[in-house]
């Protein structure tokens, strides 16, 4: 009795919810479980540790799709706590010890957190309350100075760290989520000119000398290509040893002899494309595409405003890594340490996609 009542009960949920989604959610966590085993096999702790990451993960977004969405879009408290939690987790960062010259880590024995990926989500649940509520008056530039100096906490602690690709990502959030508010195309064009400002007194001002060689690194890698542009080199040659099949599992020259650096990570999309090549790409990205469609497409079907642009901020989170995560691997754009959604090692970030899938998989079930 007991175990056909579990068995209702499952098939209800799976009838509650995205199952598309869920589905190639878990499909693309063991992908990158098994992209891992290729480049360190068993002896790699990073194999273990992911697999952990992605069962967790897939139970927290399990948890929250139980959670009632309509709690964040219409009480104040849990999103401000939210916010709250994360802006305190980034200040401790900056007491900490760096790691490759960032302080972007909190150290939990053997475990380090990042609250950056944390407080992406949390911008993204703020941004759409604060844009929902005021959805026809958002043309008011106010509304954009007020929601500006919201994402202006986190973004500068994130700067102190420094963790320039997280700073862009969440400006990109904040950028999109207020072009589908409907901002007003004078402000977007102000928006944009103190942008270019200040890109450039940042560049002048503010960036250290190997920040500036590391952005322009990408342009001319072979002209240091024992130094600055390594990393660039080996991870283009890893990617084009692929070609159109891959190497094999495991097989890869350039990930198992260590000339590729940081597989595991920043370059765990070169590792993937080496070990399954140009194929394995196509279906990594249409599976990435999908799980996009899926949230833009549970968004839309709502009936309000809060869930419409969750759905579009998620998106963009997702979005903005992939494209610069495989950008910076084949080249196209400096090096930032930009995880790929998914597909690299890492608790934090799996975590808070998850956690992300999961909300919209509750506004899937609650309307």
């Amino acid at each position: 009795m007991t175990i056909s009542r579990f068995t209702r009960g499952l098939k209800s949920y799976f009838r509650s919810i995205d199952l598309p989604l869920f589905a190639t959610t878990v499909a693309i966590c063991i992908l990158s479980v098994v992209n891992l085993y290729g480049i360190g096999g068993t002896e790699s702790p990073f194999v273990v540790r992911q697999a952990v990451f992605a069962v967790l993960g897939t139970a927290l977004a399990i948890a929250a799709s139980f959670f009632t969405y309509r709690y964040l879009k219409n009480y104040s408290f849990p999103v401000l706590l939210f916010y709250g939690l994360g802006v305190v987790l980034l200040l401790i960062t900056l007491t900490s010890t760096p790691i490759r010259g960032t302080r972007a880590w909190i150290t939990l024995g053997s475990y380090t957190f990042e609250p950056a990926e944390l407080i992406k989500l949390a911008v993204i649940i703020l941004m759409a309350k604060y844009f929902s509520q005021r959805h026809i008056l958002i043309n008011q530039f106010r509304h954009i100075v007020v929601s500006g100096l919201y994402l202006a906490i986190p973004l500068g602690i994130i700067l102190l760290q420094p963790d320039l690709g997280s700073a862009f990502t969440l400006l990109v959030i904040w950028g999109g989520m207020l072009l589908a508010s409907g901002i007003n195309k004078r402000h977007l064009f102000l928006l944009l000119s103190a942008g270019i400002v200040l890109a450039y007194l940042s560049w002048v001002f503010v960036l250290k000398p190997y920040q500036k060689e590391r952005l322009s690194a990408f342009i001319n890698p072979y002209e240091d290509p024992t130094g600055i542009g390594y990393n660039i080199i080996q991870s283009k040659i890893a990617i084009g040893s692929g070609h159109w099949l891959g190497t094999g599992l495991g097989k890869g020259s350039q990930t198992t002899l260590g000339f590729l650096p940081e597989p595991y990570n920043d370059f765990a999309f070169a590792a993937y494309a080496e070990q399954f090549g140009f194929v394995g790409v196509v279906v990594l990205l249409a599976m990435l595409m999908f799980i996009l469609s899926r949230i833009l497409q549970i968004g839309e079907r709502s009936d309000n405003n809060f869930a419409k642009l969750f759905s579009i901020g998620l998106m963009l989170f997702i979005l903005t890594h992939a494209i610069i995560s495989s950008a910076v691997n084949v080249g196209l754009m400096p090096i930032t340490g930009i995880p790929f959604p998914f597909l690299s090692y890492g608790g934090s970030h799996m975590v808070s996609l998850m956690i992300g899938i999961g909300l919209v998989q509750s506004i899937k079930r609650y309307g």
